[in-house]
């Protein structure tokens, strides 16, 4: 049994009453955190050095490019990143003065709003996705057992079901299928 990462010179540290977690699933879950906070500083910082726009910006853009038309309501783009709707208006807000993105009258239901992927937003799509691609790779998959890749896959996507069932938010629809880059318009 993994030795408890709170231990400390003066005895093991105890958990807190009705955790609910073994020490396994704990230092685990330790081991998730640090590696996702890392991670998504390390990107933003590269998106922004490289591509001018920050991670919230290209989950928003990688969203859009991925919709029909580059559009979606502005609920649909919160289910589809797991963001709150009123994060979501304020990031669109942000983005629509740089001219990233546009908002509009929802083709579907007028009482809503759609974010609507603009040329200029396409195009900070294209510059920033080799860049953050490149990251990735050496961050997340180079330092990884390639025997490890599958299991892996298959671990994130048993959490990420457990979050849709259990989770706040609407099932998205769809799946996201463009991060290449390379989709053609």
């Amino acid at each position: 049994m993994p030795k408890d990462l709170r231990d400390s010179a003066d005895g093991p540290a105890t958990r807190p009453a009705g955790s609910g977690l073994t020490a396994e699933q704990e230092a685990t879950w330790f081991a998730y955190m640090r590696v996702a906070l890392r991670l998504n500083y390390e990107i933003n910082r590269g998106l922004q050095a490289e591509g001018d726009v920050s991670l919230q910006d290209f989950h928003v853009l990688n969203a859009l490019a991925d919709s029909p038309g580059g559009r979606l309501q502005l609920s649909d783009l919160a289910i589809r990143i797991g963001w709150e709707r009123s994060r979501v208006s304020h990031q669109v807000l942000r983005m629509e003065a740089r001219g990233l993105v546009e908002r509009r009258p929802s083709s579907a239901d007028a009482r809503a709003t759609d974010a609507v992927l603009t040329s200029q937003g396409r195009d900070a799509l294209h510059r920033a996705t080799p860049g953050h691609a490149a990251l990735v790779k050496r961050m997340f998959f180079d330092g990884l057992d390639p025997g490890l890749l599958a299991p892996l896959q298959t671990a994130l996507e048993q959490i990420h079901e457990q979050i849709l069932v259990h989770g706040t938010l609407p099932r998205p629809s769809g799946r996201q299928t463009r991060w290449s880059g390379t989709d053609e318009d």
